[in-house]
């Protein structure tokens, strides 16, 4: 079997549904990328190049607002679907997210023929629908959040979501949580006023665990 079949099936176990040379004539046709730490693979308002089937690394799929700021939608690692993508590719539609590697990434980009084909085998369809609704979930649950969450339980969740020291800035908080830098600095402040954090040069470092814990589960 040609490496881009075989990578597939070590990342997505599923694809071994469908025959195996019908696999390999077709993976032998779709383009491989190999991009480095900050690469942007797809942006807001563009054709979809692809359903990105991740063989090694990780894609940040985040949406933009008009000012600049970010939030993140989730992250996609080898052997996961990007809801984002599926939707566009399937619908025709521009994207309506955009994607950056987080490290060194290896991509098959899956074309709307290709990944219609794949899905009349069973397993990868169940595979395919299962996981697109965990992200619809995880994305249900982000809006949620967003929307009726205040932003200082938020941060407290973020931050024990990371370990006891946080290597991080600001600013990709503030990313990640949708917001402002100033905000995620502003309440950085206060945790640290008030024992829980102590801050440091891109570094965090939890100092009441407890108290933090209780501030996430808005006690």
């Amino acid at each position: 079997m040609r490496a881009t079949a075989r990578q597939l099936l070590e990342a997505y176990p599923a694809l071994a549904g469908i025959p195996a040379a019908r696999l390999e004539d077709s993976a032998s046709r779709l383009p491989m990328l190999q991009v480095e730490a900050g690469t942007q693979l797809f942006a807001e308002g563009q054709a979809c190049q692809g359903f990105p089937c991740v063989l090694a690394g990780q894609i940040r799929v985040a949406r933009g607002s008009a000012d600049g700021r970010e939030l993140e939608l989730y992250r996609v690692e080898p052997g996961e679907v990007c809801v984002v993508s599926a939707g566009c590719l399937f619908g025709s539609a521009a994207m309506t997210a955009h994607g950056h590697a987080t490290r060194p990434t290896s991509v098959v980009l899956v074309d709307r023929e290709t990944l219609l084909e794949w899905s009349d085998a069973r397993p990868w369809r169940t595979f395919l629908l299962g996981l697109m609704a965990d992200r619809m979930a995880e994305l249900t649950a982000l809006v949620e959040a967003v929307a009726f969450q205040r932003l200082d339980q938020r941060l407290a969740r973020t931050l024990l979501g990371h370990g006891a020291r946080i290597q991080t800035t600001h600013q990709r908080l503030a990313d990640e949580l949708g917001t402002a830098r100033e905000m995620v600095s502003r309440l950085l402040g206060r945790f640290e006023d008030q024992g829980m954090v102590r801050l440091g040069r891109e570094r965090i470092d939890i100092t009441d665990l407890p108290a933090l814990q209780r501030l996430a589960d808005g006690l």
